[in-house]
């Protein structure tokens, strides 16, 4: 795996929490610190279906692109605050079931440029893409310009945000950010998008929220159902549409079973929807 431009300068604070660390952590992965363990332990204590959160949105990530490479024929993927790896990445997915597959990862952190760096690589030597774009999401045109050296943007992109998007601050914006992205690739792209959203458990997901921004982590909007459902103006749902994720196709491929499904309504909503 490359990367299109140079090391970004940053050191590595093992002192103040870590939002892709902590949600490493919470995903059973080892890239955390104990102060990452921690601020995870607290908000479950509050919140515990944090944890089950988390693994319903891998578990998301891994049907939704399971049926783009698949079904719908989808080649390239583009990745948007893809975090930290971990089990059953997007690469990892899409080249098992289109080997030629080009998917680009997008994270403006340092830790997350490091790690990829080490531990994305193309699953079949030889075969597709596999790259990191060192890019901050609210740059949507300098992002799309890195990119663009990698994916071909004349043809079918499913652009992806897995979560990521709570941590733009303003609903405009982010509708702002998945605007530009999707101006920019053809009929038939996809998006891609789930958020947490505290629509059955508000006070108690909020107050664990309020407690992890407190810690100096990178703060997270916790947005309803239908904020986050607006992010999908336009486009043209693939079925069931917008949903609790749990409730998105839930039957997983067998090779994605290893993260286990609560089958029930959960607080983090999404789905996939085609541009028309």
């Amino acid at each position: 795996m490359t990367t299109h431009d140079e090391d970004p300068a940053g050191e590595l604070d093992t002192t103040t929490p870590h939002s892709a660390r902590i949600w490493n952590y919470w995903l059973g992965g080892k890239d955390n610190f104990e102060v990452d363990r921690r601020a995870g332990d607290d908000y479950a204590v509050v919140f515990p279906q944090i944890i089950t959160i988390a693994r319903e949105s891998r578990a998301f990530l891994g049907r939704a692109v399971t049926y783009l490479a698949g079904e719908a024929g989808v080649r390239q993927f583009l990745d948007v605050g893809t975090g930290l790896p971990i089990a059953d990445n997007t690469h990892e997915v899409a080249q098992r079931v289109a080997p030629g597959a080009r998917v680009v990862y997008v994270d403006n952190d340092p830790l997350v440029l490091a790690h990829a760096r080490a531990l994305l690589v193309p699953v079949v030597d030889g075969a597709g893409t596999t790259e990191y774009v060192h890019e901050d999401m609210r740059n949507p045109e300098q992002l799309l310009a890195k990119a663009s050296k990698v994916l071909d943007l004349t043809q079918p992109v499913a652009v992806m945000f897995m979560g990521s998007l709570g941590h733009v601050q303003s609903l405009e914006e982010a509708r702002r950010v998945v605007g530009v992205l999707l101006d920019a690739v053809p009929a038939g792209s996809y998006l891609v998008a789930e958020d947490g959203s505290a629509a059955q458990s508000a006070e108690t997901f909020q107050e664990a929220q309020d407690g992890y921004d407190e810690t100096g982590a990178a703060p997270y909007v916790l947005r309803t159902p239908a904020e986050i459902e607006s992010l999908f103006d336009g486009l043209e749902w693939v079925p069931p549409g917008f949903t609790s994720l749990p409730l998105w196709r839930p039957a997983p491929d067998p090779d994605l079973a290893r993260i286990g499904t609560s089958a029930e309504p959960i607080d983090v909503y999404g789905g996939v929807a085609r541009k028309p």
